[in-house]
């Protein structure tokens, strides 16, 4: 028996497999565990989804579709080849490729899965979110729960959190943005509060912001380039590819060279820490911005938390801590697996659901707007209000409108 958490990013998608206590990375990929959330519909009319999508769709830009979770409640549709498709329908093709990967090399399918998602998710968005696990005929029972909550799941299991102590969690991924409070309870955490987010705000903007860097230097060289030419295409997608690579090397260099080899030129371009730093502190003021906010709304100040939790790919570019842990003054915890916390989180909310389905009272029996609880060895946790729940938050605003078990769609 295993438990399998999914974090359904913007930009990668992660998974976690709980078993026997203990909770771990799953393999999605062949570089990484993580995989690219992008999805391309070939010719043939199948799809290809995560690396492979990746490669292929450098020289099929209008076969593929990337950053459709962004796209998530808008009505017009995305067109993979002409095709028209929802975003609801792109991420169940993308959730379904995870749980025959996973069940692939497992030997089967998961005894129980738990989906996150954004904290900030209204109803409208959470109900696009079931209808897309309804497209994915996902083996059942599948539960939710919000990305912040799942973080701070994994991160008390790796440091001692007491109850009653307040975590703040600060969650800047490849897309999004998101800012919560939650207090430690005997049975897991709570929300305080509304959680804060901003729907645009990610890695793949500071990306962009490197892109527009190099173009800059480039001077118009861009412009002349035929966007039609296949080899263009490839050439422009692989400086992308150059520009992510660089960012993400800032992290730890102060400096790097950027490669630019297109069709009519052929030069470095050289970027900073500094630049970086200097292109990316707005919206970086923005996200602290947002995170006060929650603090606000949980009606607690600085200096009541226990400690702020990084997580998210783009949580470790070092100017990320610095700021926060500056305009807070409060302990600042980048998390060891930044970019799969969340699946830890979720897979360990999974195994408490998985504990908890022979007890005399299922989980899914807890009243709306409750905190439902689940033990799981190693310490409770907060259990997920089956399929169309959400792990235990406090206040219904943060849950998913009641919908019907998935088994009688």
């Amino acid at each position: 028996m295993y438990a399998l958490g999914i974090d359904l990013g913007t930009t990668f998608t992660a998974a976690a497999i709980w078993r026997d206590g203990h909770a771990e990375t799953a393999t999605l990929g062949s570089r990484s565990a993580a995989i690219p959330s992008v999805v391309l519909l070939r010719e043939d009319e199948t799809f290809l989804t995560g690396e492979g999508a990746s490669r292929r769709g450098m020289t099929e830009p209008h076969r593929v579709a990337r950053e459709f979770k962004r796209r998530l409640g808008d009505t017009t549709p995305i067109l993979l080849g002409g095709v028209p498709y929802s975003a609801e329908a792109l991420m169940a093709r993308l959730m379904r490729a995870v749980v025959d990967e996973i069940a692939t090399r497992e030997g089967g399918p998961p005894d129980r899965i738990c989906i996150s998602h954004p904290a900030n998710w209204g109803p409208y968005k959470t109900d696009l979110l079931l209808q897309a696990v309804r497209l994915a005929n996902l083996p059942e029972p599948v539960s939710f729960t919000t990305e912040p909550e799942a973080a701070a799941i994994f991160y008390a299991q790796q440091q001692r959190v007491e109850p009653g102590a307040i975590v703040a969690v600060y969650d800047l991924g490849g897309g999004t943005f998101d800012a919560a409070v939650l207090r430690k309870t005997a049975t897991g955490f709570e929300i305080l509060g509304r959680p804060e987010g901003i729907e645009r705000l990610g890695g793949i903007d500071f990306d962009a912001a490197v892109f527009n860097h190099v173009a800059r230097a480039l001077g118009g060289k861009l412009e002349e380039l035929n966007e039609d030419d296949p080899t263009t295409i490839a050439a422009v997608a692989r400086l992308r590819e150059e520009c992510v690579e660089a960012k993400e090397a800032l992290s730890s260099d102060t400096d790097v060279s950027i490669p630019v080899l297109l069709p009519n030129i052929s030069t470095e371009v050289r970027l900073t820490r500094a630049e970086l730093e200097a292109m990316v502190r707005p919206a970086l003021h923005d996200s602290i911005e947002a995170l006060r906010r929650a603090l606000r709304s949980a009606n607690v100040t600085a200096d009541q938390l226990h400690s702020v939790l990084l997580v998210g790919g783009s949580s470790r570019m070092p100017i990320v801590a610095q700021l926060v842990g500056a305009e807070l003054g409060r302990p600042v915890a980048v998390d060891a697996h930044p970019k799969h916390a969340v699946a830890l989180g979720a897979a360990w909310l999974a195994s408490g659901a998985l504990s908890a389905a022979a007890a005399p009272r299922a989980v899914s029996d807890a009243p709306a707007g409750r905190v439902a609880s689940a033990a799981v060895p190693g310490g409770p946790v907060p259990g997920a209000t089956g399929v169309a729940g959400v792990a235990g938050v406090a206040g219904a605003e943060n849950q998913p409108p009641p919908t019907k078990a998935l088994v009688e769609e």
